[in-house]
């Protein structure tokens, strides 16, 4: 799992980026595990896993967190 910081939540839109070593990831509410939504803040650590490609939605627009869950 790659470890980062929350840079940015929109609560009202369910998404938000992580500040990683390689750039910000994005990542959706859906993501979030043992923890809700509404209780991660921006500072803290997080762990996830990294989703390649499209997802039938959208373009390509680079890299997703997946299984987000607060260190």
């Amino acid at each position: 799992m790659a470890q980062g910081v929350i840079k940015k939540i929109v609560s009202e839109r369910g998404f938000g980026f992580i500040s990683a070593e390689r750039g910000d990831v994005f990542f959706h509410c859906s993501a979030v595990v043992d923890s809700a939504f509404d209780d991660l803040r921006v500072g803290q650590s997080v762990e996830y896993d990294l989703e390649q490609g499209d997802n039938g939605r959208r373009a390509n627009k680079g890299p997703r967190a997946a299984t987000v869950k607060p260190v």
